[in-house]
């Protein structure tokens, strides 16, 4: 969660008009404690106004166009958007539930990436690190929810 960041100076800087729809999804993103799925969004926004589905998936795509939000893989066919890293908001890795699909953010220094070194042993331009760790999460594993683990 991110409540240093000025969302409306973010989108001019990105060259985009802060319009309402694209404030209220940009801030949505950046106010949660996780990374959302574009459902969770859209949930959220409709209780509050008249959003449909198909202008948060474009508001959506446009914010990762620009790099103000970044779009997660969760391990399935499923993505979650959370912030980019910015000024107020460090790279950091995350933690998916493969049992409730969560995706928690973890603290930047549990998983430190020194990029300059990556760098120095990769020919090409990384533009972007992800960094997800599977398991089961706290609330799974205290519902007793786990299924047996099978091993090859």
């Amino acid at each position: 969660m991110c409540r240093n960041c000025n969302y409306t100076e973010m989108l001019q800087t990105a060259g985009l008009s802060p319009t309402a729809k694209r404030l209220k999804v940009f801030e949505c993103v950046g106010n949660s404690d996780n990374p959302l799925r574009a459902q969770e969004i859209h949930d959220a926004l409709r209780q509050t106004g008249e959003i449909n589905r198909v202008t948060v998936y474009r508001i959506l795509d446009l914010l990762v166009e620009r790099g103000l939000i970044e779009k997660m893989s969760s391990g399935d066919r499923s993505f979650h958007f959370g912030l980019a890293p910015n000024e107020n908001h460090r790279p950091h890795p995350h933690f998916h539930c493969r049992r409730c699909g969560s995706l928690e953010c973890l603290q930047p220094e549990s998983l430190p990436v020194d990029l300059q070194a990556l760098q120095k042993s990769h020919p090409g331009r990384i533009e972007a690190v992800e960094i997800r760790v599977n398991g089961i999460c706290k609330r799974c594993l205290h519902r007793g929810t786990e299924p047996e683990l099978h091993r090859p």
